[in-house]
């Protein structure tokens, strides 16, 4: 009895999947975590990733090891990786809705898409977009990667770990 008892609580939790390739994360990203994190009893940020793609900057190992240490003090956030559909994920950890940031007008299109893609795979499954705040919405992952290859300080932009990680890997770089 109490087992059942502590399924039915669990599935009445409100679990978003934020899924990303976060290569790297930046703090418009942990913007939209926080704030996520008010909105669920908990959050999951995936690392989605599709093995067949070798352009990434980061390995799935580093970008995680990089979300944990942005996220280390949110307490209902956690992450994670898969390489399958995001519905599948999202359905396997009893989450109803994925998290996505808005940046930009152009981003609307694709969202658009992809949230009537994942309507059509599961009706059950609901879209929540959360707008970026007007300071961040010039950051993406790959303006990172580039201003900070080219040696422009990046740190006001990414957590403090992120930082790190990059001067690292542009050291390995020249």
């Amino acid at each position: 009895m109490e087992n059942s008892r502590n399924n039915q609580l669990t599935s009445k939790k409100r679990i978003g999947v934020y899924p990303g390739s976060f290569d790297p994360i930046t703090n418009g990203h942990l913007d939209i975590i926080k704030r996520a994190s008010k909105l669920f009893d908990e959050v999951i940020v995936l690392v989605a990733y599709n093995s067949n793609k070798s352009n990434n900057r980061f390995s799935v190992k580093e970008r995680v090891e990089m979300i944990n240490d942005a996220i280390k003090d949110l307490n209902n956030v956690r992450s994670d990786s898969y390489s399958g559909l995001t519905i599948d994920f999202a359905k396997k950890n009893n989450a109803k809705f994925l998290i996505r940031g808005l940046r930009v007008v152009s981003d609307f299109d694709y969202e658009w898409s992809l949230a009537a893609s994942n309507e059509f795979i599961d009706h059950d499954i609901e879209m929540v977009f959360l707008m970026s705040k007007k300071e961040n919405t010039f950051i993406s992952s790959s303006n990172i990667v580039e201003l900070s290859s080219l040696g422009v300080d990046v740190s006001s932009l990414v957590p403090k770990g992120v930082n790190e990680y990059l001067l690292k890997h542009n050291k390995k770089s020249d």
